[in-house]
């Protein structure tokens, strides 16, 4: 398998003042635990902050997305990204299917619509060793990389005068 490229972490830009949400689905515990520790890691390299929310699994993340969002926009206090996280690994059913291509679907429509610096970090696999693989900081950093899609794409936002 291919390697991907990835700028080292001190490298990337930086986003000083930056505000993300992290919406994080809990539903495989081990997963979970390295793709946050990844994604703050790259938001705290960038100089961003961040606001964490936990939602029970990856169909209920864009919706826990939706309602933050919708909340910290009345209180004055807009987010500049997120980051969603969560794992789906498959099963011996469809029900796999319906999970990842759901959440995908309504991730990818909510930050179009609502021109969303978000980065997808909600991984899909064939089993919970491959996923703790690529979630582990120290050998896939998924969740580093799905801070740093946000941060790159809040970026882009900044420049094209859109906060």
């Amino acid at each position: 398998m291919a390697e991907p490229s990835r700028a080292a972490t001190a490298s990337a830009p930086r986003i000083e003042g930056g505000r993300f949400l992290i919406v994080e689905a809990r539903f495989y515990d081990a997963v979970s635990a390295y793709l946050l520790e990844g994604a703050i890691r790259a938001l705290e390299a960038a100089g961003a902050t961040h606001d964490l929310v936990g939602v029970a699994g990856a169909l209920e993340i864009p919706a826990g997305l939706a309602i933050a969002l919708d909340a910290a926009e009345a209180a004055g206090r807009p987010y500049d990204g997120a980051v969603a996280l969560g794992c789906v690994v498959r099963g011996e059913t469809y029900h796999f299917e319906i999970v990842a291509g759901e959440s995908a679907r309504a991730l990818m429509d909510m930050s179009v619509h609502r021109k969303l610096a978000l980065g997808n970090g909600i991984l899909t696999t064939e089993t919970v060793a491959q996923a703790e693989e690529r979630a582990d900081p120290q050998r896939g950093d998924k969740g580093g990389d799905a801070a740093r899609a946000a941060i790159g794409l809040a970026l882009l936002k900044r420049r094209a005068g859109d906060r």
